[in-house]
């Protein structure tokens, strides 16, 4: 059994609106074992619906349709399946006593416009809409069965559990299939260094699909299982996370998908310490990063971004001679910068980034992409230089910042940083 799934509306067809209905939709089905072949967009075009409506009947067993259930003129969903199953629109009293029973609830005088809800496609089934005003509905066309929900994703999602799911459990026998998708995220390769390092997974593993994600600066490795067995799939993933783990070694950031900073933070609370930034070329951004995490105020206390030489003498007290002789970006100023950051605030750890983002300001000596990074741990102060040449100075701001992170988070899991090669 497949489905595809059909999102409806200009403002998808158009990309005005992120299509997150889709996403939920594939994500769902997937658990219930029905493998998703296709995502079509379509904008609010009879003809245009109608045809790709008689496509998917010819081959697919299960479609989900979203959006055009609503009371205006470019609401067509209903009438261009009609057109499409060549029926009438008929007024059906379930979906009518759903919408005047909306409407009653809140008190608010129903108009022509929200009847217009109520009419559906002759022979199809009304869907219950618990939230919203606009009935879903199914029917068969060729050999599919089709279920229309509402775009809103609050309706859509509440539908599709209730109305939807249970039916196509039925449909496929109860014999549900687990369909487990497994998120590993890394750091410090590429997406084909990371492909060179798993060959062979799938001689050991054939029964898994493996998969990469390029989610700059992190690389993600999914795994895609899919089986009827349970135990047996959590134990396939068990296997696969812990040969994984072995091939990419510290470069494996978590088996669970966290991001850096989450991981970072996880690692902080753990050992009940703190962390204070000092961010130059950064500018800011690894603070922004480690507070998006709930909970970072058990372990983040401070940041200071100090663009400017005058700053890191005068809000750091970085020395005027160490800049004088080596400059803002060196590790001899990165290390000064995490030691006195970390001082003033009295946190476990100080971290520090000083460099040269681009695409302007670079030397011979120091060119666009070179970034010192410092750490100030309570046993000593190391710094180090990393050069990077991305496409953008965006890219070039958060590797800097993903790296003075990962040398947080080696120091923490024990990991020298002469091991970061």
């Amino acid at each position: 059994m497949i489905a595809e799934i059909l999102a409806t509306g200009d403002e998808i067809r158009s990309g005005t609106l992120v299509d997150s209905n889709s996403a939920h939709i594939a994500q769902k089905l997937e658990e219930t074992g029905v493998p998703v072949v296709r995502h079509h967009s379509v904008g609010d075009d009879i003809p245009v619906m109608g045809s790709v409506l008689r496509e998917i009947g010819l081959r697919a067993d299960i479609c989900v349709v979203t959006g055009g259930l609503g009371p205006t003129s470019d609401d067509l969903t209903a009438e261009a399946a009609a057109d499409a199953a060549g029926v009438s629109l008929i007024q059906s009293p379930e979906a009518l006593e759903m919408v005047e029973s909306f409407f009653r609830t809140f008190h608010r005088p129903i108009t022509a416009s929200n009847i217009k809800q109520s009419y559906l496609p002759d022979g199809s089934t009304c869907l219950p809409n618990p939230i919203g005003t606009a009935p879903g509905f199914m029917m068969k066309l060729g050999r599919c069965l089709f279920f229309f929900l509402p775009g809103v994703p609050v309706e859509m999602r509440r539908m599709l559990s209730e109305s939807v799911l249970p039916r196509i459990e039925t449909l496929i026998g109860g014999v549900l299939q687990v369909c487990r998708v497994k998120t590993l995220t890394t750091f410090g390769l590429t997406e084909s260094l990371t492909g060179e390092k798993l060959k062979g997974f799938s001689t050991v593993f054939p029964e898994i699909q493996l998969g990469f994600r390029a989610k700059f600066p992190e690389i993600q490795v999914k795994f895609y299982v899919r089986g009827t067995d349970a135990e047996k799939v959590e134990m396939l993933i068990r296997e696969a996370n812990d040969w994984v783990a072995e091939k990419l070694g510290h470069k494996l950031i978590s088996a669970d998908g966290q991001s850096m900073e989450a991981v970072v933070g996880r690692l902080l609370s753990q050992q009940q310490s703190t962390i204070a930034v000092a961010e130059s070329c950064t500018g800011g951004l690894i603070a922004n990063w480690l507070t998006n995490v709930a909970g970072s105020s058990d372990y983040f206390l401070y940041s200071g971004v100090v663009y400017a030489n005058q700053a890191k003498v005068s809000l750091l007290g970085v020395s005027q001679d160490t800049l004088n002789r080596h400059g803002a970006v060196h590790e001899a100023t990165a290390g000064e910068m995490a030691l006195r950051v970390r001082q003033i605030t009295g946190a476990t750890y100080g971290l520090s980034t000083s460099g040269i983002a681009g695409p302007g300001g670079g030397t011979d000596e120091k060119p666009v992409g070179t970034v010192c990074i410092g750490l100030a741990t309570p046993n000593d102060v190391r710094a180090y230089r990393f050069h990077y040449r991305f496409r953008s100075r965006e890219m070039n701001k958060q590797m800097f910042a993903m790296m003075a992170l990962d040398m947080l988070r080696l120091e923490l899991l024990g990991i020298r940083p002469a091991s970061l090669s």
